[in-house]
């Protein structure tokens, strides 16, 4: 996952201009000829959204917006690849969508039911597979 980090404009609700959603949609679109790309949304300002917290069974609602917007998840992509490289490397072609200024995005690897495969016991793996209880004898 290719998590696009906010900037002050995003964060203010300035659009990306039409050159750079025209690269963005070049760049996506090659993704999607290799294969890569399984999905790609961008994200409203963090004034649109809110935090739940947990804290034991409490659970608090923190509306937004986030004063830590360097932290904020702007837009996220989805990459089927076969490793952080090649991860990296397809980043690397992304046009900057905010050109004149710095932009970061964070590379992270989701979690698949073979990395629980060790704690996994038979109930956990049929709600993974999508039975759920259902499918549970009992």
């Amino acid at each position: 996952m290719v998590l696009g980090k906010a900037t002050a404009e995003s964060e203010a609700g300035q659009l990306p201009t039409t050159e750079a959603m025209v690269a963005m949609g070049r760049y996506q679109e090659e993704l999607v000829k290799a294969g890569v790309l399984l999905s790609a949304d961008g994200l409203h300002p963090s004034s649109r959204g809110a935090k739940v917290r947990f804290d034991g069974d409490d659970r608090t609602v923190v509306d937004g917006p986030f004063t830590e917007t360097k932290e904020v998840i702007a837009g996220y992509s989805i990459l089927e690849v076969a490793s952080l490289a090649e991860a990296i490397e397809w980043v690397k072609r992304s046009p900057n969508v905010s050109p004149g200024q710095v932009g970061e995005v964070e590379i992270r690897q989701i979690f698949t039911a073979e990395d629980f495969a060790d704690v996994a016991t038979d109930e956990v793996r049929a709600f993974a597979d999508g039975v759920g209880e259902q499918g549970q004898e009992s």
